[in-house]
């Protein structure tokens, strides 16, 4: 249990840290505009070695930002429960901090695979035909791979929270 338990916080805590710096760096994208390579954000974009912040309040950013800042919130708030999830003092017997910790990773999960659905889609179909030579950079890879991580990290703790619930079975009534 405690294997699973160590396995998850470790998915949790990369994901996390990759979760942040895929949201706050600006290689989500790049591309070539008039000869010069530029790269965009979620927050700024550069051209010409100058970089702008992104004023435009356009919908897709927006959501894309707030599914991340979620995920981030969502993926911290697990860890917290994960760490005490080591301690058995509870003062409520049915609440079980492994499982409110993977569900807290899994509802992580869907936060970044709902904002970089919405940036891949909108990425592909607009931006994709209006920049010819373009293509993803790492910040996006990352984002991905923050995803990965985070439901890895579910798996770990609700595998934990199976492990004690047979254990509890099993015991004397």
């Amino acid at each position: 249990m405690y294997s699973f338990m160590g396995g998850g916080l470790f998915c949790a805590i990369v994901g996390n840290i990759l979760l942040v710096v895929s949201t706050a760096t600006d290689y989500w994208m790049q591309y070539r505009v008039s000869g010069n390579y530029a790269h965009q954000g979620l927050w700024r974009y550069c051209m010409s070695n100058k970089c702008y912040m992104q004023t435009d309040s356009i919908a897709y950013w927006n959501a894309t930002r707030a599914f991340m800042i979620l995920s981030g919130m969502t993926c911290f708030a697990g860890i917290i429960a994960g760490i005490m999830s080591f301690a058995h003092f509870s003062s409520f017997e049915r609440f079980n901090r492994s499982f409110a910790a993977g569900i807290m990773f899994f509802v992580s999960t869907f936060f970044v695979l709902l904002g970089m659905a919405i940036y891949t889609g909108v990425t592909v179909n607009f931006l994709g035909r209006r920049f010819g030579d373009w293509r993803f950079s790492w910040s996006y890879i990352l984002g991905w791979v923050a995803m990965l991580m985070n439901f890895f990290a579910g798996i770990f703790y609700i595998c934990a929270y199976r492990m004690c619930e047979c254990r509890r079975g099993n015991g004397p009534r």
